[in-house]
């Protein structure tokens, strides 16, 4: 039997946390998104929510668990069926991120919306809060350093500009070395690239595996 190959597909999650508004006839929809790693974390940012507006009359959450989004749940907290929890979710889905929660709370402004009025007035919310936050690409790699002489600093510097990697970190003392996460499917290319810049003068050492924060320009 032939071992299916893992694939590590890229995924996109909350890097900082969101907020946004929106009113219709004078009811105020107010959206908070943060990052959740786990339902656990979820629970406790909706609870948080809550207690901050405890005198609103709806919370209503929507939650993205797992690298394939393996749980996604979502609640009208009282309003009709199908018109909050459900379109704060398709936003999110929308967007393709994970592992993130987000609540809409509601202060009733007295007149009623309509089930299409509410359906609006959360999207929108949720929209508002999305655009608010800043969403960063998870990505399956190879961590390395490259170790080198200050000789070559610049042609390193110049494939890793040309590739658009940006190195977590650099150290300069008798020689320098920057530690940089690069896609797990361009690993080869990249170390042979590095390799022929430096004529093989560059150290190369892998340091780990795993998924990092793109941070490619």
């Amino acid at each position: 039997m032939t071992q299916q190959k893992e694939v590590f597909l890229p995924y996109k999650i909350i890097d900082e946390p969101g907020s946004g508004e929106y009113e219709e006839k004078k009811s105020r929809f107010i959206a908070k998104l943060a990052p959740a790693s786990s339902e656990e974390e979820a629970a406790a940012f909706i609870e948080g929510v809550k207690k901050k507006y405890y005198d609103a009359r709806h919370h209503c959450p929507a939650l993205i668990i797992g690298r394939q989004r393996e749980v996604t749940r979502c609640s009208d907290d009282g309003e009709p069926g199908g018109t909050a929890g459900k379109p704060i979710l398709e936003v999110m889905l929308g967007a393709e991120i994970t592992n993130a929660v987000m609540v809409v709370t509601r202060y009733f402004g007295g007149t009623l919306l309509g089930t299409g009025g509410l359906v609006r007035a959360y999207t929108q919310a949720a929209k508002a809060a999305l655009m608010d936050a800043r969403i960063a690409t998870m990505r399956y790699g190879t961590r390395i350093t490259v170790g080198a002489d200050y000789s070559d600093v610049g042609r390193i510097q110049h494939l890793l500009g040309i590739k658009g990697i940006v190195p977590s970190d650099s150290r300069y003392t008798d020689k320098v070395e920057f530690d940089i996460c690069i896609p797990f499917e361009q690993e080869a290319e990249i170390q042979k690239a590095l390799t022929q810049a430096t004529a093989a003068r560059a150290g190369i050492d892998v340091t780990g595996r795993g998924y990092y924060k793109d941070k490619s320009v």
